[in-house]
């Protein structure tokens, strides 16, 4: 196969010493399981990166060339993600720095998914340069980010397309019993065409 059609999955975690512990392992398991058994598992690349700090972001797309980036970890009430400084501890990234990385890469990544809580003013940013982008409005537990996150790749994997994956991501989460199916929202760029026309292998391609 041309590994020039694989869609590739940049993971970045990033759980700082100083904030309290999440299910980032398991949730990349999961994901990592959904593809495996997917129909379509041979178009997709999972590369995953672990303790994030702010400039290995950049790196790590650089290096990897995704088309979909998916941040696992702590996000505060100020719309910041947490990634780790040099010790480990929280360094706590703003809205506009994340968007301007992506405005560079914007050519290439299609959607990002910040699986952190209250990240919904962050991916409406960063929706400003990418074309599909997926964030949390309120606070979201473990539970019911891991189950988001099997629900929208086990879709993806079916060769649904973003929209289908997210509305898939939001059922599982219901389907869990856990109230919090309303937390994840999408965000389309806008005056861009529109992925949601084509499915998934078309639009990433």
């Amino acid at each position: 196969m041309n590994s020039e059609r694989l869609i590739k999955i940049l993971f970045l975690a990033s759980e700082p010493t100083d904030a309290s512990r999440l299910r980032l392992g398991q949730e990349l398991r999961e994901i990592q399981q959904r593809l495996q058994l997917a129909k379509q598992r041979d178009k997709f690349r999972l590369e995953q990166r672990w303790s994030v700090r702010p400039t290995d972001i950049s790196q790590a797309i650089l290096d990897v060339e995704p088309q979909i980036v998916h941040f696992s970890g702590h996000g505060t009430n100020a719309s910041e993600l947490c990634f780790e400084d040099e010790l480990g501890k929280v360094k706590a990234v703003p809205p506009d720095a994340l968007a301007a990385l992506f405005e560079l890469v914007s050519e290439q990544v299609n959607c990002v998914i910040l699986n952190a809580c209250d990240s919904a003013s962050q991916a409406d940013a960063i929706s400003q340069h990418i074309d599909f982008v997926i964030g949390m409005n309120q606070a979201i537990g473990d539970q019911a980010a891991i189950a988001f996150a099997v629900g929208f790749y086990k879709a993806l994997g079916a060769n649904r397309s973003i929209n289908e994956a997210y509305k898939f991501g939001c059922v599982d989460v219901r389907l869990e019993g856990i109230p919090e199916h309303l937390t994840p929202v999408i965000y389309e760029k806008k005056n861009s065409e529109s992925i949601n026309r084509h499915n998934l292998n078309t639009s990433l391609y």
